[in-house]
């Protein structure tokens, strides 16, 4: 009994290690997120120095609430709570659909907020961003959901899927420390950065990715094709914004999107 019993506990405690890693990959999103934001949000936020229209804090709210839920489902799948995890999943599918028209909602008034501002060829180019970010999250989202009942899949597609949202919350960063002094006393908007200035936030970001398929390599010997796939999409993504982001198609694009609100 104890030969048999043995690689069984082995197992399960392998298995048990491999979901505390998921929750610790959560935490990290999470404390990426708020860092990433806290110089251009949080703390103006807390000063009340923060202008931006009810739309925007919209937006965080459910940006942020995002990353609370999916480290409490990791948690709940850490701790084997199966049941609770697949109820709180529930309000996983409604707190996405909601992100996916906020954030094109968001995308939308600040292209317009821009482009009325006269930043209308760079606020239309820079807008491939976050449009594309929040799409290709609603689409590893939906592939994730269709793909409950396939555990290996599905945690890796959301941590995937959430991995990518951070590219914005290390780019304030890289803005913040990058981007030129303002005049003296300049208060008005500013014209959006150029999109290559974004690939490098994005492969910064990617790192946790390739953290994920390390930890893959080193606890079960080969590296899951989600990471393969997803992670190649993400990067492919993130790069191919540049050239696209100037091209008449997307323009039409951004002239359809911006006609969707009054």
């Amino acid at each position: 009994m104890t030969v048999v019993a043995e690689p069984r506990v082995f197992v399960r405690a392998v298995a048990a290690g491999s979901e505390r890693f998921y929750v610790r990959m959560a935490a990290t999103c999470v404390a990426v997120a708020f860092i990433g934001f806290a110089p251009t949000y949080w703390i103006p936020v807390t000063r009340g120095t923060l202008a931006v229209p009810p739309i925007t804090h919209l937006h965080a709210f459910l940006f942020y609430s995002w990353t609370l839920l999916f480290l409490r489902q990791t948690w709940l799948a850490a701790e084997g709570e199966v049941t609770r995890h697949r109820e709180w999943g529930v309000a996983g599918v409604a707190v996405a659909t909601a992100m996916l028209f906020v954030g094109l909602g968001t995308s939308i008034t600040s292209l317009k907020n821009s482009t009325a501002a006269g930043f209308g060829d760079a606020a239309r180019a820079f807008s491939i961003v976050s449009i594309s970010a929040i799409t290709m999250f609603a689409v590893m989202f939906a592939v994730a959901v269709l793909n409950v009942r396939k555990p290996e899949v599905h945690k890796r597609l959301m941590l995937v899927a959430t991995i990518s949202l951070l590219q914005a919350a290390v780019g304030r960063w890289f803005l913040l420390f990058l981007a030129p002094a303002r005049p003296p006393g300049s208060t008005g908007p500013v014209s959006p950065p150029p999109v290559f200035f974004t690939v490098m936030p994005g492969l910064v970001v990617d790192l946790l990715i390739v953290a994920a398929m390390i930890h893959d390599r080193r606890t079960t010997g080969r590296v899951h094709r989600v990471y393969w796939i997803a992670g190649a999409c993400v990067v492919a993504v993130q790069v191919l914004r540049v050239p696209l982001s100037t091209t008449s198609g997307w323009t039409q694009v951004t002239h359809w999107l911006v006609a969707l609100l009054p």
